[in-house]
């Protein structure tokens, strides 16, 4: 298939063969099988990030709202002095919010380690770090070591609540749905829907968390990307141009796709 990393609808795909790339996202089959009914990978959950940034924040030109990925996360719990990740992480110097992915593998040896994920949301304009655990309080210790090595590198003392009213997952595999859901509500709901001097609520409590509709959310955009990256593939091989992004070359359908976005 070249460069694209794209597989025709119908073929037969490995564990490991790229599914669909999207900007600095590369999703496997195996990623893409976990929103099946299994414990999500970085990947899918840094997808949602990545596709929430894209297709939801950035309209709101003047949110300074930081989507953190995973592996950022990781690496600001595993780093014993936060101070030397200045050049890794993004600039936080004009940032309101920062969302963070929590993971409790303990072994940054271990690739896609861990057993459960959490979500931990810092108000730096408040000084508070939220942290939504949907097995309460199983990522407890992880979020305070992160709220307090996030807070040495911003320079600002933070002060965690760890919301006990938390929706709870009724399973031990909907943790990473669970932060997608969340994420989105909280982003949506209630950072980017409330006035710059209104007060918000961050709290869940009360809100119930379909698990399952959130997983078919989630694959129903992967998989609308993946048709738009086919019809574009058809395009490209039969030399002709997309009428709706004629300034594409698409040369490699999947770049053009999400470039031109």
């Amino acid at each position: 298939m070249g460069g694209s990393g794209f597989h025709p609808f119908g073929g037969s795909l490995n564990p490991d063969d790229p599914y669909l790339s999207y900007h600095d996202i590369r999703l496997t089959k195996e990623d893409v099988d976990t929103l099946k009914d299994d414990w999500l990978t970085d990947n899918v959950i840094a997808f949602w990030e990545e596709y929430l940034e894209r297709e939801h924040l950035a309209p709101y030109r003047g949110a300074r709202i930081v989507l953190l990925r995973p592996s950022m996360s990781f690496m600001l719990i595993q780093t014993p002095n936060p101070l030397t990740l200045r050049d890794a992480l993004p600039n936080f110097s004009k940032t309101t919010h920062i969302f963070l992915p929590i993971n409790d593998c303990r072994n940054p040896s271990i690739a896609e380690g861990g057993s459960h994920w959490s979500l931990l949301v810092v108000s730096i304009v408040d000084g508070v770090a939220f942290h939504y655990d949907s097995l309460h309080p199983s990522n407890k210790d992880e979020a305070v070591t992160t709220t307090k090595k996030l807070g040495t590198l911003l320079g600002k003392e933070l002060q965690f609540l760890d919301l006990t009213d938390s929706p709870q997952q009724e399973n031990s595999s909907d943790c990473g749905v669970f932060v997608c859901v969340e994420m989105k509500h909280l982003l949506l709901k209630k950072l980017l829907s409330t006035h710059n001097k209104e007060q918000i609520n961050m709290s869940m409590g009360g809100k119930q968390i379909d698990a399952p509709h959130g997983r078919k959310e989630i694959l129903r955009v992967i998989e609308g990307y993946r048709k738009e990256g086919e019809r574009r593939r058809s395009l490209v091989i039969h030399g002709l141009r997309d009428p709706k992004h004629p300034e594409c070359s698409l040369t490699d359908p999947l770049q053009a796709i999400f470039e031109s976005a």
